[in-house]
């Protein structure tokens, strides 16, 4: 078994031991449907949905392409053929990424980027567009230098 062969094998298998519901198409590894349930406190909650994964002769070199079955609303997913349109798929895979990673991308958003933790997360510091008047007034004039009368 090659390289490719035997990395196929193990993610698949490390999926389907994961919470993930794995459907074979065929008796191949290279195509299979995926069930994925909506995060909880989302508007995604409570939803199943049914995801087609097909892994490429030269995975995990080369990314495996994702799209929903049924129809789900969201701005990573198009609209009319449900694929997934994320960079971490598409441009900047990486042999380092395995199947399971790949589910749970949706996982840590749902986990990292919540309202809550936005009113815990560090200020930024100022931008330039946020210079004070006095500052702002002051540089201009070092700049245009001293004003005719």
């Amino acid at each position: 078994m090659s390289s490719p062969s035997k990395r196929r094998e193990m993610d698949l298998m490390k999926l389907m031991m994961s919470d993930y519901k794995v459907e074979m198409i065929n008796d191949g590894m290279q195509e299979f449907y995926v069930h994925f349930h909506g995060p909880n406190d989302s508007p995604y909650h409570g939803g199943v949905w049914r995801i087609r994964v097909e892994l490429p002769d030269a995975y995990p070199y080369k990314s495996p392409s994702i799209g929903f079955i049924n129809k789900i609303y969201h701005p990573n997913v198009d609209e009319m053929s449900g694929s997934v349109c994320l960079d971490v798929i598409n441009q900047t895979w990486s042999p380092m990424f395995d199947l399971v990673n790949v589910f749970e991308l949706k996982n840590t958003a749902r986990k990292y980027a919540k309202a809550e933790d936005m009113e815990d997360a560090p200020e930024e510091s100022s931008s330039d567009e946020e210079l004070s008047e006095a500052e702002s007034n002051s540089s201009d004039e070092a700049m245009a230098g001293p004003v005719d009368p």
